[in-house]
Parts: structure tokens; sequence; C-alpha cells
């Protein structure tokens, strides 16, 4: 088994599009988080505004931007398959699409049937 986490910019249409990827594959249990981060590009500096509208005099450097991060659980076999269609679907070719991080999964257990391994995630 392997663990899927998918990181990328805090937009509705690619949490849309990763969703119905893992809905064809039949992918099961799906976690969504909103997360803080930033990556390699290059910092832009912003003019703070007041409430009005009117500039309040500073540049500040934001650090993090707001992300989704979505985590899952897939048979070996089915790993490559959504990793190439996500990347197929939502690059644009920019810094900022975000990254796939595939982890090995030791074990699984489910508390409500009792179930082990596979059987358990999918």
């Amino acid at each position: 088994m392997k663990e899927l986490t998918i990181i990328i910019p805090h937009t509705k249409e690619k949490l849309d599009a990763i969703n119905s990827i893992l809905y064809k594959h039949k992918v099961g249990g799906v976690v969504v988080f909103e997360v803080d981060g930033r990556g390699r590009a290059e910092r832009q500096e912003i003019e703070q505004r007041t409430v009005e509208g009117y500039p309040a005099g500073k540049s500040f450097v934001p650090d993090f931007h707001k992300r989704i991060m979505v985590q899952t659980a897939v048979q070996d076999g089915m790993e490559k398959a959504i990793v190439s269609e996500i990347m197929d679907r939502t690059s644009t070719g920019t810094a900022g699409d975000g990254k796939i991080i595939v982890k090995d999964i030791a074990g699984a257990y489910d508390i409500g049937n009792k179930e082990a391994g596979e059987k358990a995630v999918l």
C-alpha cells in the first residue's frame, strides 16, 4: 500500500479535479486539510492597505500561503496511474502547482470491522 499526500494551491477547481480522479479510481478514504505553506518560488512584496483601501505605506513579503493537503491510501499498482492523471489534469507548468509525496504504508487497521491490511484501507 502507498500513502499519497497531495499538496495543491487553495482552489476549488484543483480540489474537485483531484477528488474526481480519486473517485474514478475507486479510492476509498480521503482526508482534506487546509494548511499554510511555502515553496521555492520567489517571494514578492505586497503593499499593505487599510480597511478603506488606502495604502498603508508599508510593504511585506508573505512567507506562507493557503494550500490544500489531500491524504489517501491506495494499492501499490494504482499509485502511478493516479499520480500521472493528477499531474496531467492539474499542472499549469508553474512552480506553485504543488507536490505529490508517496510513502510506503507498513500496515493499516479498520477500528469498526477490525480488518487489517489493504481491506482496512480500501
